[in-house]
């Protein structure tokens, strides 16, 4: 995993750090969303009537963060404590410690979260678990809505527990959460926790194979550019040094330019994986070894390697790179013929001139 700090118009000095946790989850938490694409930042998480410190670890295995939350409604407290293995996202069974609830048959509102939220879309997750004696005869059946929209109708309330969740649920404001007894009902409403976050689209991601052929060329260079760490081409304000990429959803590596950057070590074969390149710019550099075979590269119009100190003949394959408009290569130490796919090629420009051919250069 890589972490990108960057400023942003709210940043008044260098981005920095202090520390960074990374917790693992168990497969049944919040799995309805897709990660790959989307991700969740918290916005509230709340054990209803509870008033006592944070609930957090060991009472939360996840170490997830429960805040107290009291509302000017009767607050119960819970005879049997379900199971939590079974609930969806795991929640900690001291959050069903509590509830909020209303003393008699009637409907119940929370403005939770108690705060204006931005125009946006939200997963929500609400917790329930019947707190009464299991003995009664008591029938707790409750129907919910949100900004007066219907969230659930007829939830069966039971000393096991629910939970019930929207994975994408529009907000903006303040929001009301309305619990009502339903028609067969004869308890009232209650409530345990609840948690929502904001669902974010990520900003995409480059092609694996980009980053993988990247970073196997970056190991080839023994002083690459200091900030080729981390996603090559995301954040758009931040990509490497040298490398320009693909707009869109599938971004792709489209040229590389690292000229005078005084580069010391070889070229990796894997820069041939790069196959979505139009340009590459390696020109007065240190760079040593051979050529590699970059017939892969189909897109590509332009390979500067001038002023370099590469060895070895020139690879046949760059002569059926049809694409290819201009080959630059002068001032190295390279041998061998000049292949004759390269000579006279209509619209390809070649300069060879400052090696040790054993054929003249084109002119």
């Amino acid at each position: 995993m890589s972490v990108c700090v960057a400023s942003n118009t709210y940043t008044v000095s260098d981005p920095f750090i202090s520390s960074l946790e990374m917790l693992i989850l168990g497969d049944s938490i919040y799995n309805t969303t897709k990660f790959d694409s989307h991700a969740l930042h918290l916005v509230a998480r709340h054990s209803f009537g509870h008033n006592g410190s944070i609930i957090r670890y060991p009472d939360d295995q996840f170490d997830r963060y429960w805040q107290p939350y009291e509302e000017n409604v009767s607050v119960t407290a819970s005879k049997k404590i379900p199971a939590v293995s079974g609930f969806w996202n795991i929640p900690p069974s001291k959050v069903f410690e509590t509830a909020l609830s209303t003393a008699q048959l009637e409907s119940m509102e929370l403005r939770w979260p108690p705060f204006s939220l931005p125009n946006s879309t939200y997963y929500i997750a609400l917790y329930f678990a019947d707190n009464s004696d299991s003995m009664s005869s008591n029938s707790r059946v409750i129907d919910m809505h949100i900004n007066d929209v219907r969230y659930y109708s007829n939830l069966v309330l039971s000393s096991e527990g629910a939970a019930v969740f929207a994975t994408r649920w529009p907000l903006g404001g303040l929001t009301k959460i309305t619990l009502s007894p339903a028609a067969n009902s004869n308890g009232s409403p209650l409530i345990n926790a609840g948690e929502i976050f904001d669902v974010l689209r990520l900003g995409g991601r480059t092609h694996t194979r980009d980053v993988i052929a990247l970073e196997e060329l970056k190991n080839s260079l023994r002083n690459p550019p200091l900030d080729w760490n981390g996603d090559p081409c995301l954040p758009r304000d931040y990509t490497w040094t040298g490398v320009k990429c693909s707009e869109g959803e599938r971004t792709r590596v489209i040229s590389l330019n690292l000229t005078g950057m005084g580069l010391l070590g070889s070229l990796s074969p894997s820069i041939a994986n790069l196959t979505a390149l139009n340009g590459i710019w390696l020109s007065n550099n240190s760079l040593s070894g051979v050529i590699p075979d970059l017939s892969s590269l189909k897109l590509l119009e332009i390979l500067h390697l001038q002023d370099n100190q590469l060895t070895g003949e020139i690879p046949s394959s760059l002569g059926e790179m049809k694409s290819l408009r201009e080959l630059f290569l002068q001032n190295n130490n390279l041998t061998g013929r000049i292949p004759d796919s390269l000579i006279g090629r209509p619209g390809l420009e070649v300069r060879t001139s400052g090696n040790q051919f054993l054929s003249p250069p084109p002119s």
